[in-house]
């Protein structure tokens, strides 16, 4: 049991305590262990933590031991609580304004009480599983809010870094900028300089003693260097205050209107909610990044994490502590210092706990133009050119500077308003945004629709509809995905009267008038796609051009198949012919204008694929499906089997060893994957087939003579489909280890289902070490020119697999879900 103990964890919690003769004792409890890179990346948390706890108290105004308060109790009650394992909450600079704002109307204890019910009404919110609901808040609001916070605190702490006071709003500190400007204090200004100066160069030190130095956090560095370098030049100026903890101010009871006091609670919920809920996201996908971790840490549970910052804002608002949310700057020093669990949190919470108690000598050095210049950098840096360009790519650019301005100018939860309304609007306006032409070639009228159809664009199709001549044929093209009833009953209604006033009408993209029966349709259900039969008639079908292809699949009912003398159904005369003059008008129609101008390009440029993919002629394997390409992406060989014959085999075949050597020579393809597929007809004809003597290799043998073809073959002669599948001989050799032991390929997760499916990926296996035969190939890979993959394409599960593997004897020994 000693040997197992360092590296096995034993739950003792279900265990029956009985203890056997000749066995050691049960173990009394689980021993608490806590893993060294928790250690080391508490430390590095803290060293963050705590310059920008005291920072972000002094931007509140706010008394400078609430900042350590908060970040105690954060790292304390909401690490342990919370539902992110590795988030980092304290007091965040998001939260800034709120609290300068509710310290500078209601005073410190009734903020503390306000930071109490905001916590009250997180536990709520928790406890209606509705945190899920916080993300659905339009990032560029999030991001416009952050950006609006940012600038006002980088407005506010200007006056501190330049030796001034700052003012209650951002205009009034714009305003009184100037005046600031002219009676500058040098010493504050050479400090904050200097603070600035580190806090942007300490990253960037190169080598490696650089990269040594790097692991020390710069918000540490910077404030430490600017302290030192105050207390050496003996500067005069106004330091870190922290009074003793015995006269620190708890929460009181609320007091002011009952109304501002519940915009105060909601902006402060709104706020610490959605900061830490999208926080919480964000260390989810730091996680995903960070290889060997993600089995390790759970996905963040929302819920939990709500129900955490609750409890944590409930503790620090009744200890007199600052709001508490999840922080970005500290939860991603967590992730990338190597932590694996919620004890880095917690524990760096007791680190700021003794900082807080035997570190006040120290700490009272901290000039606090240092402080204010490290906020006023992370003020700076919350209006971040990445989101700016995120939103102005996806066209929400109004709605960040919306939000932004409004938190400005507003404040928090007004400007957060503006931007949903302009949000709203915005999407309103894109909803609204309906493009609707006609025109007359060669006697048939044209009416397309560009865009959403919904009612506000009714009367603007109306009047394009009534610009179709009586009896005349037209051609309605409907390119949106989305149609309300009200535009769905004007187009009905408007092709059943052009209709019976003899003129007709076909619609191209989405169908009115038929209801389809399957359960993936589009958002309309009352709307399918309209391909003309050959009668005329239109038959039920949903395919629209370069939508998914579960959407190309065709409702239609399926045609009486008569019998024949043997009771065997047929196929009716002319009913494939139909079918694929369907398909052939509703190419012309709907997908050839899309794919005109890329055809045209390529008949001009010639083909020019990156790929030869080897696969097998079953109809269920679509390869522009599977590999998402179009056309001149893949150059297709395609067989019976996906066999590659040696070259010179017996019975073997030049159609593929023309189309190898055509891709690698002429075409230059830079891989070749060969893909086989589950439930192969090729493979179960070779697993169901007698063994067969081995053949000899085929001898020279002189051209025959013309012969007159025969009636019928002799019994026992193959047939061109039992010689083919000779090619597939050598994988069931390699499956039965003839010759050697081998690694057999196996499924990620699990093992091949039955012997067809572990002869389908074998012969993947062999028909690759087939391809390295063929001198093109061989020719290729030598000069580094080419690369081979296989690949297995599960029909049932519609799920694709790259094999994976090394070396030439085992190569793609494995298969990785793709």
């Amino acid at each position: 049991m000693s040997a197992c103990a360092p590296t096995c964890t034993i739950d003792h919690s279900h265990a029956k305590h009985t203890h056997q003769p000749h066995s050691p004792p049960p173990a009394r409890g689980r021993r608490f262990r806590i893993a060294g890179a928790d250690v080391s990346a508490s430390i590095a948390v803290f060293l963050i933590a705590l310059p920008l706890s005291l920072g972000i108290a002094l931007a509140t105004g706010a008394p400078l031991q609430a900042g350590l308060v908060a970040a105690a109790v954060g790292g304390l009650v909401a690490g342990w609580i919370g539902g992110c394992p590795l988030q980092v909450s304290g007091p965040a600079a998001g939260l800034t304004v709120v609290t300068a704002d509710l310290i500078h109307q209601y005073g410190w204890r009734t903020t503390c009480a306000v930071t109490v019910l905001a916590g009250i009404a997180q536990l709520g919110l928790g406890c209606l599983r509705v945190a899920r609901s916080a993300l659905a808040v339009s990032p560029a609001i999030v991001h416009g809010m952050l950006a609006g916070i940012g600038v006002t605190i980088a407005v506010a702490q200007v006056h501190i870094v330049l030796g001034g006071t700052p003012q209650s709003s951002v205009l009034a500190n714009v305003q009184a900028l100037p005046a600031q400007l002219a009676h500058l204090h040098p010493a504050a200004v050479a400090v904050s300089a200097l603070t600035l100066t580190l806090l942007s160069l300490w990253p960037r030190l190169p080598g490696r003693t650089g990269r040594l130095l790097r692991s020390i956090p710069a918000a540490l560095v910077s404030v430490a260097g600017a302290t030192v370098a105050a207390a050496l030049a003996g500067l005069t100026l106004p330091r870190v205050d922290l009074p003793s903890w015995s006269s620190h101010a708890l929460a009181g009871l609320p007091e002011g209107p009952v109304l501002g006091l519940t915009a105060a609670v909601l902006t402060t919920t709104l706020v610490c909610s959605v900061q830490s809920l999208l926080g919480a996201v964000a260390v989810d996908k730091m996680v995903a990044a960070r290889p060997g971790l993600t089995a390790r840490v759970r996905r963040a549970d929302l819920d939990r994490e709500l129900l955490g910052q609750g409890a944590a804002n409930i503790v620090s608002g009744a200890l007199g502590g600052l709001p508490v949310a999840g922080v970005a700057v500290r939860s991603s020093a967590n992730v990338n210092a190597g932590a694996v669990s919620r004890n880095s949190t917690m524990l760096h919470g007791v680190l700021v706990v003794v900082a807080a108690l035997l570190m006040i000598p120290v700490l009272e050095f901290i000039p606090l133009a240092s402080l204010a210049a490290l906020v006023m950098a992370v003020g700076i840096r919350m209006v971040s050119l990445h989101h700016i360009r995120t939103v102005t790519r996806h066209r929400e650019v109004l709605v960040y500077a919306a939000t932004a301005l409004g938190v400005v100018i507003l404040g928090v939860l007004q400007g957060v308003a503006l931007g949903i309304a302009m949000a709203v609007a915005v999407a309103m306006q894109r909803l609204a945004r309906t493009r609707i032409t006609h025109e007359e070639k060669e006697g048939v009228h044209h009416v397309r629709v560009r865009g959403q159809l919904t009612f506000l664009a009714v009367p603007r199709l109306s009047r394009a509809l009534h610009l179709v001549p009586q009896g005349a044929h037209a051609v309605v093209e409907l390119d949106g995905s989305f149609m309300d009833h009200a535009a769905y009953e004007s187009l009905q209604d408007w092709q059943n009267t052009h209709t019976a006033r003899g003129g007709s009408a076909d619609l191209a993209g989405r169908r009115v008038g038929t209801r389809t029966t399957d359960t993936d349709t589009d958002t309309d259900a009352d709307a399918v796609d309209a391909v003309e039969g050959l009668d005329g008639s239109s038959v039920g079908c949903r395919c629209s051009p370069w939508t998914p292809w579960r959407n190309h699949h065709c409702v239609r009912p399926r045609p009486a198949m008569p019998t024949g003398c043997s009771g065997a159904p047929t196929t009716p005369i002319g009913t494939a012919a139909r079918q694929l003059a369907h398909g052939i008008r509703a190419f012309q129609r709907n997908t050839a204008p899309l794919v005109r101008g890329e055809l045209a390009r390529l008949a001009r440029e010639g083909q020019q694929p990156s790929q030869l993919f080897i696969t097998c002629a079953d109809s269920r394997v679509v390869t522009s499906m599977i590999t998402s390409s179009g056309p001149g992406d893949l150059f297709v060989v395609r067989n019976v089997g996906n066999f590659v014959p040696l070259p010179g085999a017996e019975s073997g075949d030049d159609s593929v060893a023309a189309g190898i050597e055509y891709a690698v020579d002429v075409l230059k393809v830079r891989s070749i994957t060969v893909c086989g597929h589950s439930g192969c007809g090729a493979m179960q004809a070779l697993l169901a087939a007698e063994p067969a003597e081995p053949t000899k290799p085929a001898e020279p043998t002189k051209r025959a003579e013309p012969t007159k073809p025969t009636k019928r073959a002799e019994p026992g002669t193959p047939t061109p489909l039992t010689r083919w599948l000779r090619h597939g001989l050598p994988s069931l050799e390699r499956m039965a280890g003839v010759g050697r032991p081998w690694t057999r390929p196996r499924l990620a997760g699990r093992d091949p289902a039955d012997a067809v499916e572990q002869l389908c990926l074998t012969n993947v296996v062999q028909q690759l070490a087939h391809l390295r035969e063929h001198e093109s190939v061989s020719r290729a890979l030598r000069n580094g020119a080419l690369e081979l993959h296989g690949m297995y394409f599960h029909v049932g599960e519609a799920q694709a697999y790259l094999l994976t593997g090394a070396g030439d004897d085992e190569m793609f020994a494995h298969v990785a879900a793709g």
